[in-house]
């Protein structure tokens, strides 16, 4: 019986099956980097605010704690924003002219909230719970990072899965002392968490269960 294909299209044939899948490949892996790019997760990336609040010259500059201004941060799901009132407890006297401010003072004037864009933000399908870290020793720099340094609030995570699955695959790795919660560029042996994880009784088996997070 006549060959009715050269002998070379075998070699061609090869190269074709094993580029395809090296092409597969190389597709898989890139879309993967996208997807984990701050393109996509937006993290590091400066959100535009209706004015430049700077977390660095409030938390490090002046000291100011936390739950000043997110006063829910321990006892509800969602941590608070400040409302104006907070605000202007200040800037009534401190910058209160300043043009920059504007947007604060309107606020005041006319009773509607400053619209805050949100830096941190799970998708609707996630149950996020944020009274429950704080309680077990996660601290505001596991999740939002050196808040203390950043002169304009960017994500400091990706807050996909993959990152949430991490932590709480390992939360010995993410706790400190509950009066440390609110403290920053503080660090401990692993020893040392380990132990307080035992001491709060943190258990990481249910931790992965898929209901915890998908309700």
């Amino acid at each position: 019986m006549p060959q009715i294909f050269h002998r070379s299209l075998n070699t061609v044939s090869k190269v074709t099956i094993f580029g395809g899948l090296i092409f597969c490949a190389l597709l898989a892996f890139g879309w993967d980097q996208f997807n984990r790019s701050s393109y996509v997760t937006e993290a590091d990336v400066v959100r535009e605010q209706p004015i430049p609040f700077s977390h660095e010259h409030h938390v490090s500059g002046l000291g100011i704690d936390c739950r000043y201004c997110h006063t829910s941060v321990e006892t509800s799901s969602f941590a608070g924003m400040p409302a104006t009132e907070t605000c202007m407890s200040c800037h009534s006297q401190v910058w209160k002219d300043s043009p920059m401010l504007e947007p604060v003072r309107a606020s005041l004037r006319t009773g509607k909230p400053l619209a805050w864009t949100r830096v941190h933000d799970v998708p609707d399908f996630v149950y996020f719970d944020h009274s429950i870290h704080v309680a077990k020793g996660v601290g505001c720099e596991s999740c939002h990072g050196r808040v203390d340094q950043m002169p304009l609030m960017r994500r400091a995570h990706t807050l996909q899965m993959g990152w949430c699955l991490d932590c709480h695959a390992h939360p010995e790795r993410s706790i400190r002392p509950l009066d440390e919660i609110y403290s920053f560029g503080i660090k401990h042996t692993s020893r040392e968490q380990e132990d307080l994880s035992r001491e709060l009784r943190i258990d990481s088996k249910p931790l992965l269960d898929c209901g915890t997070c998908h309700r």
